[in-house]
């Protein structure tokens, strides 16, 4: 990396005219925001034409003026489909486009930029594109839904062990335990939705800080560009990243709810555990042990959590001591977005994939229940039930729990007589409560995991996902 000044050219930088020598090398390839803004380039064209039928609708720009604009910009929207320009030597998206309207039309293309400065423009390209982003996700959200709402329906009869403090706490219905997914995947998208109202507040017209004096119509820009408002401070239009902070945030979440998914599954399809079955195409082998079928799909999410979590509180970092109003800071900003964006897009779809393709082993989460402690809870409910108070309750069915370990068996393995010992309320009726699906059955109430009421969850965990955009409330 030389430490020479670059070679620069009159018109090569939207600011020399105020230096004498161009921008140091070294300084040039540091701060050249063009590699990862480049994704920006419809964005930037399309903010561009509305700003230039802007300029022509209040007389700022002559009528034909602004139409040699609007064609221009609309020739490069064209011939860029659709992977955009090619990467060269401009500092940035911004200064490509007008580069290459330069040269399509000459000293017009200068004209372009009255009015707007590229602070106000950069931020109204990056919320454009994050705005585009947000429908997107929700997209990909509801596939990941999809998939968990296809496999609780092919194991809904399947029982398996709950777990809290990953100890066996009480039996649920497999299709119960994957649809708690849906509903927090449900949040992430009412999270995703209500960031996309935030983000949809125009700051073009906000110009370097202080607004402009030309008779700018911010109202029409907004609407052309799909706004729902503008924002009302210049200053806070350019200076705050808050917006891109917030869908971080969002996006941090939904990583922690595919983390934790991940994690339950790498632990099912252990060989300790055996309960899932994992789709070959989401699997890879060892290089050195053929036996080997690893559950890369499912770590690599896990993992990449971490790299999204990082970039929140990178952000967080960048913001929490910037003076108003820009400053080159807040250039971190877009390569924390979008690769905040591609990693959870990415994860989301592998999550999808790799959930239709579960295959559960009812038989061996059933064996691992059997003989458990589970139904214990159903001794002191069923105690209570006779009138017994529960805290009373809850220490007999503990010392019948006790017993059962000292025996070596679990609590289904108990006769009639042994359970009589410990209360003289216990009759016949209560054995058949004790068996993993009888437990399961018995849970009715709202949101429990009775089969009855997993139907109606299932019901309307569909209609919830049937339609974009819609979420959980």
């Amino acid at each position: 990396m030389s430490d020479q000044p670059a070679q620069d050219t009159p018109g090569a930088t939207l600011w020399g005219g105020r230096f004498s020598a161009g921008v140091n090398a070294a300084l040039h390839q540091f701060q050249a925001s063009l590699p990862f803004d480049a994704r920006m380039w419809r964005e930037d064209i399309t903010a561009s034409i509305a700003h230039a039928r802007m300029l022509g609708a209040t007389g700022i720009l002559a009528e034909e003026e602004a139409n040699g604009l609007i064609a221009g910009l609309q020739g490069l929207l064209t011939d860029w489909e659709p992977n955009g320009p090619a990467i060269d030597a401009q500092e940035d998206i911004h200064s490509a486009v007008e580069a290459a309207l330069r040269e399509r039309l000459g000293p017009l293309a200068g004209k372009l930029h009255t009015a707007r400065s590229r602070n106000d423009q950069v931020a109204t390209d990056f919320r454009l594109y994050l705005r585009r982003a947000c429908d997107e996700l929700d997209g990909r959200l509801r596939e990941a839904q999809q998939a968990f709402i296809a496999c609780a329906e092919v194991h809904f009869d399947a029982v398996m062990p709950g777990f809290t403090h990953l100890q066996h706490a009480q039996p649920v219905s497999t299709a119960h335990h994957l649809l708690a997914y849906v509903w927090m995947l449900s949040r992430d998208r009412e999270r995703v939705a209500d960031t996309r109202r935030r983000i949809n507040r125009l700051p073009l017209g906000a110009a370097a800080l202080a607004g402009t004096k030309f008779p700018i119509d911010r109202q029409l820009v907004a609407k052309e560009l799909g706004f729902e408002a503008v924002l009302e401070n210049s200053l806070d239009a350019v200076a705050d990243r808050d917006f891109a902070v917030e869908l971080i945030a969002a996006l941090s979440l939904v990583m922690a709810h595919l983390s934790r998914v991940c994690e339950e599954i790498i632990l099912w399809a252990s060989q300790e555990f055996a309960w899932v079955e994992l789709p070959e195409g989401y699997c890879t082998g060892s290089s050195i042990m053929p036996q080997k079928k690893n559950p890369d799909g499912a770590e690599l999410i896990r993992g990449k959590s971490g790299r999204v979590f990082g970039h929140l509180l990178g952000l967080l970092t960048v913001l929490k001591g910037l003076p108003l109003a820009y400053n080159k800071d807040l250039q971190e900003d877009k390569e924390a977005a979008f690769d905040a964006l591609d990693t959870t897009l990415a994860c989301l779809q592998i999550t999808a994939g790799m959930v239709r393709g579960l295959k559960f082993r009812p038989e061996r989460m059933l064996e691992a229940l059997a003989g458990d402690m589970s139904a214990a809870t159903e001794i002191a409910d069923y105690l209570a039930g006779k009138g017994m108070p529960f805290r009373q309750a809850h220490h007999v069915s503990g010392e019948i729990v006790r017993y059962a370990e000292s025996r070596g068996m679990g609590l289904d393995g108990l006769t009639l007589e042994e359970l009589q010992v410990f209360s003289p309320l216990i009759e016949a009726d209560l054995l058949p409560l004790l068996p993993p699906q009888a437990v399961v059955a018995a849970k009715t109430s709202q949101g429990g995991t009775a089969p009855d009421r997993v139907r109606e969850q299932l019901a309307n965990a569909r209609a919830i996902v049937a339609e974009p955009g819609n979420s959980a409330t």
